[in-house]
């Protein structure tokens, strides 16, 4: 049989082995606390690709001496939570309405990964089983779950948010990685594979097992890694000048309304491995600063290309971000909004809290209102004395 990914053997076994999530485990930390206190709370992971939710969820059950149930529900059902479901109750005897557990069995976790794919019916099986303590579910989710997660669910666990992991971190993994391959790597190629990873430990330790594998050798070199990305990863480092060169061009080529050199730029991005999500938040952002009030539905339209790209992902989403962005190069451009504000947050800067209006002001007792609060005065200006001649919103400018 062939060896597990280089991933999986290094998936660390008790939360003290973790790196990363240093706000959840540590001293005095959430999830320490409540591994050595034995008090686990059903629970919701919530962060991107590669960061350690099912580490996590497998540490804290090593710790605590927990059966560990691991289901994918991209591929669960119903069925395969009642056999879990079981035997969690089997492991637990009832007497006298009370729950006693055996000194040899310390109960069961059931690790849900992608829980944002359960439907509502799926997700309500579990309430009674979370509620009652027949079983401790930890769920694993790169999506919000406060839309992706039915509120009865959700007000039954707690939710953590992990963090993508930080150079120095990958690093650390990295270096353990080449200790099991018993090879060193090369400082510059350390470096790259630590940005390029983008917070992904496994993304990290997939490309160094992959030029291993390629180029074998006791010394990893930055040349080797690149070749193992193929060449696109050469000339567009994501963290480097032509990341930010593209963008800027994809912008401005849709500013313009030149929408071949749009599609052409972002073909460009994706090919080059570009995050799909962050093409979208900046086509958001355009939507509203470029295209304003001139086609107000151009926020709309991309804030659906931001949902349809985080749902559906790669390669598929480059369809949507297609249609976006046609859309948005096309439209008829208006930025007055987006000045206008920036003009009255100088002003705000400039003048500090001036007095607003009385007659804007709330009344909410007999006072306020003898005192003239909401009461119209003078020439009724909405804005303050010194700036009600102003006009921050000019449309026809």
């Amino acid at each position: 049989m062939a060896a597990p990914p280089l991933a999986e053997q290094l998936r660390p076994h008790s939360l003290e082995e973790c790196v990363g999530q240093s706000h959840l485990i540590g001293s005095d930390k959430p999830l320490t606390r409540a591994v050595q206190q034995d008090r686990i709370p059903s629970m919701i992971l919530w962060g991107p690709p590669g960061v350690g939710k099912t580490t996590l969820a497998r540490a804290i059950a090593h710790d605590t001496k927990r059966a560990f149930y691991p289901l994918s529900a991209v591929a669960a059902g119903k069925n395969d939570m009642r056999e879990v479901v079981e035997e969690a109750q089997k492991r637990r005897r009832l007497f006298m309405g009370q729950v006693i557990e055996r000194e040899d069995d310390r109960g069961v976790v059931l690790f849900l990964d992608e829980i944002h794919r359960f439907n509502k019916a799926q997700q309500d099986f579990l309430l009674p089983f979370v509620e009652d303590g027949t079983l401790i579910l930890i769920g694993a989710t790169t999506e919000n779950p406060s839309f992706e997660v039915n509120s009865a669910l959700l007000s039954r666990v707690q939710v953590f948010t992990l963090k993508s992991l930080t150079e120095d971190e990958l690093k650390i993994i990295l270096g353990r990685g080449a200790g099991k391959l018993q090879v060193e790597i090369e400082a510059e190629a350390m470096d790259f594979l630590a940005s390029y990873a983008n917070g992904d430990a496994r993304t990290a330790l997939n490309v160094l097992e992959n030029a291993c594998q390629l180029y074998g050798g006791p010394l990893v070199t930055l040349e080797s890694v690149k070749n193992t990305l193929q060449s696109k990863h050469l000339r567009y480092d994501k963290s480097g000048e032509e990341h930010y060169n593209t963008i800027s061009a994809f912008i401005k080529s849709m500013r313009a309304g030149e929408v071949d050199a749009a599609l052409y730029y972002l073909a460009r991005m994706i090919d080059a491995g570009e995050d799909p999500l962050f093409i979208a938040r900046r086509m958001v952002i355009f939507a509203s600063e470029d295209v304003g009030m001139a086609l107000p539905t151009a926020l709309v339209v991309a804030n659906e290309v931001f949902r349809a790209v985080e749902t559906i992902g790669l390669p598929e989403a480059q369809i949507n971000l297609a249609h976006g962005t046609v859309y948005l190069a096309t439209a008829a451009k208006d930025r007055s909004a987006y000045e206008a504000y920036f003009e009255a947050l100088d002003d705000v800067k400039a003048h500090g809290n001036l007095s607003i209006p009385m007659h804007l002001r709330n009344a909410p007792t007999k006072l306020m209102k003898e005192l003239g609060y909401g009461q119209k005065e003078g020439d009724g200006a909405f804005l303050p004395e010194k700036l009600k001649k102003k006009r921050y919103y000019r449309p026809d400018k």
